[in-house]
């Protein structure tokens, strides 16, 4: 059973997550908060799988609160929005969500994502990742980190994370490099243990906060 913890200061919003959810036999909505500090609260306390997380919110911000329950390692957060292209959900990625979704998704894409988030990947497609940096990190509103921290990537990882970075699937990487998927999936994994990263998602804004891959780069 995957516990959720849905957290957002619309009740009306947070009841329907909760009717889709509760539908399912393998989900289960053990809490809702109605803003960041309540949810960091519940968070601890419920230890649930998922949290389901707005990023827009009285009293501490969805931003904020990701970053505090994941940097406590209560759960995995799994980020809605209203845009596709919103700074707030850019910010929630940095600060370790597992990926985002749109808030008028439909159910069934909802209930996919969370399960993926409690399986440990990542929702938010390379490919929407990419576009969000291209338009918060493009103008160089983004200071760029310290790129030594990719010393720990041999040629091939660093093949692997540009292409990544760039919005291909393992299976396109696969063929660009001339590997099997299953040796692309080995690499990926050694790339996020070396660089201390959650997941995919993670990678690609480390890949365009370093500068290994520009803003608009095809």
């Amino acid at each position: 059973m995957t516990r959720v913890l849905l957290v957002d200061d619309q009740e009306l919003m947070r009841m329907g997550f909760r009717m889709v959810l509760d539908a399912q036999e393998d989900l289960e909505v053990v809490g809702e908060a109605g803003n960041g500090a309540d949810a960091v609260e519940l968070a601890a306390q419920l230890r649930p799988d998922v949290v389901l997380m707005d990023v827009r919110m009285p009293v501490l911000d969805g931003v904020e609160a990701t970053r505090r329950i994941v940097a406590a390692d209560d759960a995995k957060v799994l980020v809605m929005t209203t845009f596709d292209l919103d700074e707030y959900a850019l910010s929630a990625l940095r600060s370790g969500a597992s990926g985002f979704l749109l808030k008028d998704t439909p159910p069934e894409n909802l209930v996919s994502a969370v399960r993926s988030v409690a399986s440990g990947d990542a929702v938010v497609s390379p490919s929407v990742t990419k576009r969000l940096l291209d338009r918060f990190l493009g103008d160089g509103g983004g200071e760029l980190r310290d790129a030594s921290v990719l010393d720990a990537l041999t040629e091939r990882e660093r093949e692997v994370l540009v292409l990544v970075a760039k919005g291909l699937s393992n299976t396109e990487i696969a063929g660009k490099l001339f590997l099997s998927e299953a040796t692309v999936k080995t690499h990926l994994g050694r790339i996020l243990s070396k660089l201390d990263l959650r997941d995919r998602v993670q990678a690609v804004v480390l890949a365009y906060e370093t500068g290994l891959v520009k803003p608009g780069e095809a």
